[in-house]
């Protein structure tokens, strides 16, 4: 498989309301988040050009990021606690059906963590 990646930002706000009152997340904060798409296809089904997918036709993910996600409350976006988890898994099954190539979704709260969703290990919905 041939596989690329493209890397969008975006600042938002949330509060993990499920956490035990002392836990600092459970606190209103915010963060520079990093998503990465990852789009996966086999050499034979690779475009005319060779791409997995023109890096130009994520411009509609980069605008939904823009208008949706950026200087949010994401409370106030998902129907799921906002985790980082979540928003993976969220941000996948929002686009999988405008990207069949997308394979998986990285979110990035901090430099050093990351939460991925890989649509190949199952996809069951989360809970709560």
């Amino acid at each position: 498989m041939l596989t690329i990646t493209k890397e969008f930002h975006f600042s938002a706000s949330h509060v993990l309301d499920k956490l035990p009152s002392w836990h600092k997340c459970a606190r209103p904060h915010g963060h520079n988040y990093v998503v990465v798409m990852e789009l996966c296809a086999a050499p034979e089904a690779l475009t005319d050009a060779g791409f997995v997918r023109d890096y130009g036709d994520l411009d509609a993910f980069r605008k939904w990021v823009d208008e949706t996600l950026d200087h949010r409350h994401l409370n106030e976006v998902m129907e799921l606690s906002p985790s980082a988890e979540h928003l993976a898994w969220w941000i996948h099954q929002e686009w999988a059906g405008t990207y069949p190539e997308l394979v998986a979704v990285w979110v990035s709260e901090t430099p050093r963590t990351w939460a991925i969703y890989r649509a190949a290990q199952g996809g069951s919905a989360p809970v709560g």
